[in-house]
């Protein structure tokens, strides 16, 4: 099982993602977020430390950007939450927010090339992100670059998914 859980901020995607894995014994949890060179980031430690408590003692997390060998190492169910996080990281350690789109677009690209290798697995992976483009164009070029790479992002991922679920305000459709 592979499913791509999709949809707005604080629309309840975690939340779906979780219950998804609820039957699994042992559940990988790789948030990709800040590592350890950077500095403490108070809010992203508080919204761990939520999504700890909610989760059963089995579940383990793993804090890496380098989601193609968090699901190559693990052999049970994995959750990553989410993708719109780790495209900013993965851009944030480059420093590529100023570089072209061209040289932009080719890291990401191998990178999501890399992990949709890794979902060829037989353990559950459900993956999480924020679904963009549906309002406002972003004012920033930075707003706009993320928009459109977490767009290609998300249907390359959905490829190597059976099922996408889209949650808005707490519901989900199947798509």
């Amino acid at each position: 099982m592979r499913v791509l859980v999709t949809g707005g901020v604080r629309s309840g995607k975690s939340h779906h993602a979780e219950t998804l894995l609820r039957q699994e014994a042992r559940v990988t949890y790789v948030a990709p977020g800040p590592d350890e060179t950077e500095e403490p980031d108070p809010d992203w430690a508080r919204r761990l430390a939520a999504h700890r408590e909610r989760r059963p003692a089995t579940w383990t997390t793993v804090e890496t950007t380098d989601l193609a060998t968090a699901l190559a190492e693990s052999d049970e169910a994995v959750l990553v939450d989410c993708l719109g996080t780790w495209l900013t990281r993965t851009i944030d350690r480059r420093a590529l927010w100023e570089a072209p789109v061209e040289e932009v677009t080719a890291v990401v690209r191998h990178e999501v090339a890399g992990l949709v290798a890794a979902l060829e697995r037989s353990q559950p992976v459900v993956l999480v992100t924020n679904e963009v483009g549906l309002g406002v164009v972003p004012a920033h070029r930075s707003g706009r670059l993320f928009r459109d790479l977490l767009g290609e992002v998300n249907r390359e991922v959905a490829t190597a998914c059976e099922e996408v679920h889209l949650v808005v305000s707490g519901r989900v459709l199947v798509l």
